[in-house]
């Protein structure tokens, strides 16, 4: 008989366990403000094992797994029903994490202070530490977020690195997923956890395209444009 302790990274670790473990789905009532370091935790090991999650950020909620896990990133695109030219967002720490996965010259780099933290998503140009399977395949760019969720933050900053996502819509569909009972209810055999922060927003971060000699809006969402002069 197999046993695994419930979120132990020695365990799922071992591929038999690791199978058995991603069957799972859980889910967790995190405080939007003030989150339970042991549920951070916990999450964050599930994502580790190659878990799916589910969580709110500060415009709707979204979907997010490890950066390098090929298997899961796959899965991700699978729920979403999206394919590889579609571009996944990194979200990330501050401005200094996002030097490190695209590139960023000083023009740039003031308009990424001006609305981060926030409900915005930039494309740039990816570097070489974006796995190349990440970026755009024609044009080698990636979509980057500092998000100002507290719950997001939290595991970020408990992970370390940048988690990649996708805003939480599911094929068919014509807006995000914005609350846990729903997220739940439709994707509790699909991903691993689904983390209850309150009820998000409707509408998805704005998507902001610096890659070229001007800003361009590409989708317009919570992220109020002004803030970057469009």
């Amino acid at each position: 008989m197999l046993h695994c302790k419930a979120y132990n990274l020695d365990d799922v670790n071992h591929a038999a366990c690791r199978r058995s473990f991603l069957l799972m789905s859980q889910f967790f009532q995190v405080h939007p403000d003030n989150p339970q370091p042991r549920l951070i935790k916990q999450a964050a090991q599930i994502i580790h094992a190659g878990g799916i999650v589910a969580l709110p950020t500060d415009s709707c909620y979204a979907l997010v797994c490890h950066l390098d896990d090929k298997g899961a990133v796959e899965r991700l695109r699978q729920i979403r029903g999206i394919d590889e030219k579609h571009h996944l967002t990194l979200l990330c720490r501050d401005l200094s994490e996002i030097g490190v996965y695209a590139r960023v010259d000083n023009r740039q780099f003031r308009l990424l202070k001006a609305a981060t933290p926030g409900a915005y998503t930039f494309i740039l140009e990816a570097t070489r530490e974006v796995p190349r399977r990440l970026s755009h395949p024609a044009r080698k760019t990636i979509g980057l977020r500092v998000p100002q969720n507290g719950i997001v933050r939290a595991l970020l900053d408990e992970l370390g690195q940048p988690l990649l996502g996708t805003t939480l819509i599911l094929p068919g569909d014509e807006q995000a997923l914005t609350d846990a009972d729903t997220v739940h209810e439709r994707l509790k055999k699909q991903v691993q956890l689904i983390i209850d922060g309150g009820a998000c927003s409707l509408e998805p971060s704005t998507v902001i395209d610096l890659t070229g000699d001007d800003a361009q809006l590409v989708r317009l969402g919570r992220g109020d444009p002004a803030a970057l002069g469009l």
